[in-house]
């Protein structure tokens, strides 16, 4: 394992510099203030003009390099939040605690934790461009916005007039070689199953089945590769079982955040003593044919019995069954692969978090689409199941997505800049995630955009990791590309 110390070293420097810091500070989406005031701080020792907006997106200004003062305005834009996951067993608390990175080869990962590379790495270069007197770039304008993983509040918030910029760059795509020119809308669902109690049988033992072990990841990006939702094989587990074994169900929680693949889940229940030895008769074999459907994607996967301090009460039969039905038949993964883009994900629904309240059990699911068709279909499956299980459902927080422009200047100044550099053709791509690219459409509409990154592996996920090669591939196409920006017509 290298040390931190050393990270600040690779290539190129003020990058990477810029992200060990951006670690050192605690920033989980709603909880970005204090990495916020270290920015503002720092341009203001810089003599940058920055704006923080009512929202609390950072808006930093930069006068063009002497002799560029004609190109168009250029902001460059990554989010300041972070995915805060983690590992079971790992002690972290993402609002307190430093994130801490480690290189492995040619990745940057951190221990045991989600390392923020998405959107660190993006936000990183934006301010190490800042901070440079040799760069050459026209008029530049930086936007941080906030809260862009768990609502993107930022993005909806952001105002007409604040931005003078004619082009932005975003920095959140996740694949070097791969330009991004339109993404996903998505939307909130939230179920709620109401559930009637009784006292728990107190001759009956109380344990905890729970599932662990499986990747996880960004519930966009990987929806595509067939990774277990450790919510759904819980429920398959009790949709399968629980009459059989007279199981009464105390709670049912999984997932920590709508947009992430549930890596972890567990439900605990009371047992009659006589039916704990087919119980785990049945567990074991359940474990033994998820290895066996899942081997090439999960396959850490874990289920585990514990025996659990006694209930006192227990789900009420047929408010039972109903989230167990909700639970099992939601959909859940890619609906509908595009027939406009070949090899991307047009629709899918990531179950994401499952909460027992006081009286109801909690679902919320991520639906995301590259049509507002496909969006609406989902939501009426889910409309039409909530109604089946007399469950309820809201919708919230719906954003649009970027639709491709082809013709976009930008994207063939962009592409032009990578064959140039790297002697190859750039993949011309749509993601299937919630870039903010779309909201910023609605004040700025006329704004040609763009999306570029390096490549992260795994994120929204204690396994993310960014590739230190394509880091350097991405500064220098970056830089490039400021370089080539034209004058204002």
């Amino acid at each position: 394992m290298t040390t931190a110390t050393e990270i600040n070293q690779l290539f190129p420097r003020p990058l990477w510099q810029w992200f060990e810091q951006i670690c050192a500070i605690p920033h989980p989406s709603g909880h970005e203030s204090v990495l916020s005031a270290f920015i503002q701080n720092w341009a203001k020792e810089h003599h940058l003009p920055v704006i923080v907006d009512h929202v609390g997106n950072l808006i930093i200004r930069k006068p063009a390099t002497p002799g560029m003062e004609d190109r168009k305005i250029v902001v460059i834009q990554a989010h300041l939040d972070m995915v805060p996951q983690k590992n079971a067993d790992k002690v972290h608390d993402f609002v307190t605690d430093p994130i801490d990175p480690w290189i492995d080869g040619d990745w940057v990962k951190a221990s045991g934790t989600t390392l923020g590379s998405d959107n660190g790495i993006g936000m990183a270069s934006a301010l190490a461009i800042l901070g440079s007197d040799e760069i050459k770039h026209g008029p530049l304008e930086v936007l941080l916005t906030v809260d862009e993983e768990a609502g993107m509040t930022g993005a909806f918030g952001l105002q007409a007039g604040m931005l003078n910029a004619e082009i932005l760059i975003n920095t959140d795509s996740e694949q070097e070689g791969e330009i991004y020119m339109g993404c996903a809308g998505g939307v909130d669902a939230e179920m709620t199953v109401p559930i009637q109690w009784q006292p728990a049988n107190q001759q009956h033992l109380t344990m905890t089945l729970s599932m662990s072990g499986l990747k996880g990841g960004h519930s966009g990006v990987n929806i595509h590769l067939g990774r277990g939702n450790a919510n759904k094989l819980i429920a398959r587990f009790l949709a399968g079982h629980a009459t059989e074994l007279q199981l009464a169900l105390n709670e049912f929680n999984g997932g920590s955040l709508r947009n992430a693949i549930p890596r972890e889940a567990h439900c605990t229940f009371t047992i009659p003593a006589d039916q704990v030895d087919l119980l785990k008769q049945r567990v074991a074999q359940y474990q033994g044919m998820l290895q066996a459907e899942l081997s090439a994607t999960e396959p850490a996967l874990k289920l585990t019995l514990t025996d659990a301090p006694a209930a006192t009460q227990t789900m009420v039969s047929h408010t039972q069954k109903q989230l167990i039905n909700v639970l099992n038949t939601c959909p859940n993964g890619v609906i509908r692969m595009s027939d406009a883009i070949v090899g991307v994900t047009e629709s899918s629904l990531n179950v994401g978090v499952v909460t027992t309240k006081a009286d109801s059990v909690s679902v919320l699911c991520l639906i995301r689409s590259l049509i507002d068709s496909g969006r609406e279909n989902i939501e009426s499956t889910l409309q039409s199941l909530s109604d089946l299980a007399s469950a309820s459902i809201a919708f919230s927080g719906c954003y649009p997505g970027w639709k491709p422009d082809t013709s976009s200047p930008v994207m063939a100044i962009v592409k032009a800049t990578y064959e140039s550099i790297y002697h190859k053709e750039p993949e011309i791509m749509v993601i299937h995630a919630g870039l903010e690219c779309g909201l910023f459409k609605k004040h700025y509409p006329h704004l040609d955009m763009v999306s570029i990154g390096p490549t992260i592996r795994f994120p929204h996920g204690p396994d993310e990791m960014v590739n230190i090669t394509t880091v350097g591939q991405y500064w220098t196409l970056l830089l490039a590309v400021l370089e080539r920006i034209p004058a204002k017509a």
